[in-house]
C-alpha cells in the first residue's frame, strides 16, 4: 500500500485546516510525525506491524484490551498497600509491589497500541486522545517513581506516589470512556444500519460501471456496488472504521481502499485486510434483474 501524504494520513478533516505551520496544534504537529513514522514509507512490514497494533486480526482494538492490564494490576496494588496499613505482612507488602510491576508492563503495551490508534483519530476527538495521553503518561511516570522508591524501601512515599498515579490514571480512564462513547473511537461506525433483507432495486444497471465504486442508497443507508472481472460486490459504503465514504475509495484487486485513512476491505466478505480498522464491512448479495441492480444483506450459510 502506498504511503499517504501526511496530510492525508491526519483525514481529510486535517487536509482541509487552514492552519498556518505557525498555528498549527500541538496534537497535529504530533500526530503528523508518528503518523509518518508508522507508515515507514508504505513498508508492507509497516503496515504488517500497523495491522497488528491497530488489532486487526483480532477484530477488535488491541488497545482496549490491553488497558485492562495496568487497570486492574494498579487498582489491586492499591487495594494491597491499603491492607499493608492494617497489617505488617510483608508477604502483603510483596503483593502491593509485584502489582505496581505487571502494571508497569501492561502500560507499556497499551501506550503503543494507543498511540498507533491515535494517529489515524479525527478531531475533536484527537485533542481528547491526547489529553488522554498526557494523564496516562504522567499516572506511569507515578507508578514508576513509587516502583522504585520501593525498591529503595521507602514505602511511604511509595504509596503517596501511586496514589496520585491512581488519581491520574482514573481520570485518564474517564477521557477514555469519553473517546469510545462520545467520539465513537474504535467503536463500528455501520451498527446501527438497515439493510434489506429481500431484494430490492437500489439503482439501474446502465448508471454501473465495471471497475468503478458506485454509492447507492436504500432508505437512506449508503451501499457500495462494484462490479469486477464480471463479479457483482456489495457492502456497506460507510468505512466501519471513521465513516469514510468507501465510494470514493480505489480498488486494489479484489479490494476497496477507504480515502480517509486507507483500511483496506476485502470485497468477497467484507474482511479487513490493512487498518486501522478492526471491524469487517458487513455483506450484501447483489443481482441484476430487469435492469436494476438489487441487493440484500447477506444470508447465512446452512
Amino acid at each position: 500500500m502506498t504511503y499517504p501524504n501526511t496530510d492525508a494520513s491526519a483525514t481529510t478533516a486535517n487536509s482541509q485546516s487552514s492552519n498556518t505551520p505557525a498555528s498549527t496544534p500541538i496534537d497535529e504537529k504530533l500526530q503528523r510525525v508518528l503518523d509518518k513514522a508508522l507508515y515507514a514509507g508504505g513498508k508492507p512490514q509497516a503496515q504488517q506491524l500497523r495491522n497488528f497494533l491497530n488489532g486487526t486480526w483480532l477484530g477488535e482494538p488491541l488497545h482496549a484490551a490491553l488497558t485492562d492490564l495496568p487497570i486492574g494490576a494498579w487498582t489491586t496494588g492499591m487495594i494491597f498497600d491499603a491492607l499493608s496499613l492494617i497489617r505488617s505482612d510483608g508477604k502483603v507488602a510483596w503483593a502491593a509491589d509485584a502489582c505496581i510491576a505487571i502494571g508497569l508492563v501492561g502500560a507499556a503495551g497499551a501506550a503503543v497500541t494507543g498511540a498507533t490508534d491515535w494517529s489515524d483519530v479525527d478531531p475533536p476527538a484527537r485533542r481528547t486522545g491526547f489529553i488522554h495521553a498526557l494523564f496516562n503518561i504522567g499516572a506511569t511516570g507515578m507508578f514508576a517513581t513509587s516502583f522504585l522508591l520501593r525498591k529503595k524501601r521507602s514505602r511511604t512515599a511509595a504509596r503517596f506516589t501511586a496514589a496520585l498515579g491512581y488519581t491520574l490514571m482514573t481520570y485518564a480512564a474517564h477521557l477514555g470512556g469519553k473517546l469510545v462513547y462520545e467520539d465513537r473511537v474504535g467503536v463500528d461506525r455501520t451498527d446501527g444500519q438497515t439493510f434489506p433483507k429481500e431484494f430490492v432495486p437500489v439503482l439501474a444497471e446502465s448508471e454501473l460501471v465495471n471497475d468503478k465504486p458506485t454509492r447507492a442508497v436504500h432508505e437512506n443507508v449508503p451501499i457500495l456496488l462494484v462490479r469486477r472481472g464480471g463479479r457483482l460486490f456489495a457492502m456497506a459504503e460507510t468505512c466501519s472504521h471513521f465513516d469514510g465514504p468507501l465510494a470514493e475509495g480505489k480498488l486494489v484487486g479484489d479490494s476497496i481502499v477507504c480515502p480517509y485513512h486507507n483500511s483496506r476491505f476485502a470485497l468477497e466478505d467484507g474482511r479487513v485486510l490493512d487498518g486501522p480498522a478492526v471491524h469487517a464491512q458487513p455483506c450484501l448479495e447483489a443481482r441484476v434483474r430487469e435492469g436494476q441492480v438489487e441487493v440484500r444483506l447477506r444470508r447465512a450459510k446452512g
